[in-house]
């Protein structure tokens, strides 16, 4: 044979052998045997066991109504913020800005006056 002529028969083979059938896969091992659903031996009951006590500190602190007094400021909600110092107020206090951070050390005994956008209070709380 010559040349022109092995090209185009080898090139029939070719896309004739993209048309062939898969051949079988490889044969999937049968599923495992599953045990009986009763154990062969009764279990020996155990009784429940309690958590170790832990003796850390947990960080969180309950909130107790208003030990401060921040009720008594309200009446100062909607004034400006740089209006606190002249409030005079004897305890120890916290102004939070408006999307500020604020620590979370809570202190049931210390004020807290929250400051909106505008920079006026509009909340006050314990803290």
């Amino acid at each position: 044979m010559t040349r022109t002529t092995i090209l185009p028969v080898a090139v029939a083979a070719a896309l004739l052998a993209g048309c062939m059938p898969v051949p079988p896969s490889v044969p999937v091992a049968p599923a495992p045997q599953t045990l009986p659903a009763t154990p062969a031996y009764d279990p020996v009951p155990v009784a429940p066991v309690a958590p170790p006590p832990t003796l850390a500190n947990s960080g969180l602190n309950e909130r107790k109504p208003d030990v401060c007094g921040a009720a008594a400021y309200r009446e100062h909600i909607g004034k400006p913020g740089s209006a606190l110092p002249s409030l005079d107020i004897s305890r120890s206090y916290r102004v939070v800005e408006f999307r500020g951070i604020e620590p979370q050390d809570y202190d049931p005994n210390r004020l807290v006056f929250r400051l909106d956008a505008a920079g006026n209070i509009s909340d006050t709380d314990c803290g």
